[in-house]
């Protein structure tokens, strides 16, 4: 094992601890993906904010996760390891970027989406995984995320 001392990255990488989660914590971190995009959605401002809001929030996530997934592989000791969520997190609010004000049928079926494609790993999401330290991590579930996002779009989910 690295680092023994988990630190803040360890911390934002697991999402507070959410990846420590017994049962499918990477399913627990696209809930959380979700949680914080319905929590972008209420923001007060004008509707067509709410959107921009939910990507500058992805984009910061996935630079800032990057790095936390880095380091936090080096405290577990292994590649990718599953404590590790943030990537989830990202995916998933990038897979309802287009939606951050929706019925629950769109975010189901966004969550479905991103959770299948999170684990089939379409091309070239598995080629992503194999880039070393936090942004293989994190770009394999970049790619999940636009998959969804397309079928979303693709499916005529933004009708409410």
């Amino acid at each position: 094992m690295g680092d023994t001392r988990p630190g803040a990255a360890v911390w934002l990488a697991t999402c507070g601890g959410v990846g420590y989660f017994p049962v499918a914590p990477g399913t627990a971190g696209s809930l959380v993906g979700v949680g914080i995009v319905l929590g972008l959605g209420l923001l007060p401002v004008a509707p067509a904010w709410h959107s921009t809001a939910v990507a500058v929030a992805a984009i910061l996530l996935m630079v800032v996760g990057a790095g936390a997934a880095g380091r936090a592989e080096t405290f577990f000791g292994r590649v990718d390891p599953g404590q590790v969520v943030i990537d989830e997190v990202v995916g998933q609010m990038i897979a309802l970027v287009a939606w951050p004000v929706a019925g629950w049928k769109t975010y189901m079926a966004g969550f479905i989406l991103f959770r299948f494609f999170d684990i089939v790993k379409p091309f070239p999401a598995r080629r992503c995984e194999r880039i070393a330290g936090g942004w293989g991590i994190m770009l394999d579930d970049v790619v999940a995320g636009a998959y969804s996002l397309l079928v979303l779009l693709v499916g005529g989910f933004a009708v409410q």
